[in-house]
């Protein structure tokens, strides 16, 4: 209950207009939205699974098609989902205002429908790129330890249903984007993701913190908002690769370019060729940048995902057991 509506009730003036307002923002919320009315079926629903996870359906993911955009759907998903995870209309435009440098409508005191309104008005023209920092402060705000009602203070299953969900839907409606660990990055078709996902395993679970963290510098390179970081990607990438390539034979001096020279059957032909050529094609853009000749986020999302490709097979090859 807010301060203004606190006094009204002090002082009984709750007037008319105000219960009728209180009436139609209930009246527009749906069971999981109602936490704040008291209602008893939010918890019950929390815990009810639906048809098609029950019995294992789920759509198909959409080829993407969307990255450097938020269309409006999606801003309006946004807002739906904070809302089933309790989040409040108050909070979201707090972030909006911050993140447009803007004030909020003092006028606008109600969380629904006023503050709600002006929520969906100040996220439909905001920019693509803080669409998404608006994801990572709701999740943010959802791993926010408060106090339980033993007075301690403890994190709900919020932020992971939060993830879950908005996940579902960039797959579901083909956005290159993914919530992971309450950050926005970069996502590929399912293959690069089961490769990328895979090597970074490997580089932690055979000691390699140095090519892992180059696999992660190439994915946040790409996932840098509004403009992806390609260039930086691209060496980052191709770094990893060549770390692994070296230290799995012991030869550090190398570059990869004579790294494949001198193991001519570390990779199957015409595979070896192939990597010294892939290695040719980005030092021009990764390593020696020319005027005139800039990569483009297709070519880095492709060079980024073979170079976890080719370093999973490295690291099986030099350790079977992986």
């Amino acid at each position: 209950m807010n301060s203004h509506r606190f006094f009204i009730i002090a002082f009984g003036f709750t007037s008319m207009a105000e219960r009728g307002t209180r009436a139609y923002a209930e009246s527009e919320l749906t069971i999981e939205d109602r936490s704040e009315a008291g209602n008893p079926w939010h918890q019950a629903r929390l815990g009810m699974s639906s048809f098609s996870e029950r019995h294992g359906y789920e759509a198909s993911d959409a080829e993407i098609t969307i990255r450097h955009d938020a269309p409006e759907w999606l801003r309006a998903v946004i807002v739906d989902l904070a809302y089933k995870s309790d989040v409040k209309p108050s909070f979201l435009r707090s972030e909006l205002c911050d993140l447009l440098l803007g004030s909020p409508n003092a006028s606008n005191w109600t969380e629904f429908p006023n503050v709600d309104g002006e929520v969906r008005d100040l996220i439909s023209g905001a920019p693509w790129f803080f669409v998404y920092d608006l994801i990572e402060r709701i999740h943010s705000k959802l791993t926010t330890p408060v106090p339980s009602v033993w007075g301690e203070l403890a994190v709900g299953d919020s932020a992971d249903q939060f993830t879950e969900r908005i996940n579902r839907a960039f797959r579901q409606k083909g956005v290159g984007w993914q919530l992971v660990d309450g950050k926005i990055e970069v996502r590929g078709p399912e293959v690069f993701e089961e490769y990328i996902n895979k090597a970074m395993e490997l580089t932690e679970q055979t000691g390699r913190p140095v090519a892992r963290t180059e696999l992660k510098e190439a994915l946040h390179d790409l996932s840098r908002r509004p403009k992806p970081e390609i260039t930086g990607a691209i060496q980052h990438a191709m770094a990893a690769l060549e770390c692994i390539a070296k230290d799995v034979t012991g030869q550090p001096s190398f570059t990869l370019g004579d790294w494949v020279k001198k193991n001519p059957h570390a990779f199957p032909q015409p595979l070896g060729a192939a990597v010294e050529k892939l290695w040719g094609h980005t030092s021009q853009y990764g390593r020696h940048v020319q005027e005139g000749k800039p990569a483009d986020f297709n070519e880095a999302e492709m060079v980024v995902g073979l170079a976890g490709t080719l370093s999973v097979y490295l690291l099986r090859k030099s350790q079977p057991t992986c």
